[in-house]
């Protein structure tokens, strides 16, 4: 029986499914000419990733910048797990519908006196899994 883990990238429908079951997702940028990364708690709606943040921060200014978005899961005792990385150009949400919709206390900010929106289109989508490969049946016998 093969125990080694195997690496395979996922599909974008695997991927999205998987980045969906995440809370807390890490944001790319660059600030100041200088790598940038920031733990958020999120949401994907519909074709995009949305945070909420302040109107103050570093993150509010990335209004048509290009960012990445990664979120993942790892099992230390299996060595195992997923990641998958988001790009997309960050938009601010404007629009009074959405905005009522996300502002749903169910979707809130782990950070209290977050009311700025912050969406993160799916441009490009991948994901990979690290994991045990499947037993087959002549392994188990």
């Amino acid at each position: 029986m093969n125990t080694h883990n195997e690496l395979r990238s996922l599909t974008t429908r695997e991927s999205i499914v998987l980045l969906s079951s995440a809370q807390v997702g890490r944001v790319v940028f660059t600030d100041e000419a200088l790598p940038a990364i920031r733990p958020v708690n999120f949401v994907v709606d519909g074709a995009s990733v949305v945070i909420r943040t302040g109107r103050e921060g570093s993150l509010s200014k990335l209004n048509g910048n290009v960012v990445a978005f990664e979120a993942d899961h790892i099992d230390l005792a299996t060595r195992s797990g997923w990641s998958v990385i988001v790009h997309g150009r960050a938009e601010r949400v404007r629009d009074i519908d959405q905005l009522v919709t996300l502002a749903d206390p169910a979707k809130s900010s782990w950070v209290p006196l977050r009311d700025y929106f912050l969406r993160i289109p799916f441009e490009m989508v991948t994901g990979r899994r690290l994991a045990l490969p499947h037993v087959t049946s002549e392994a188990t016998g």
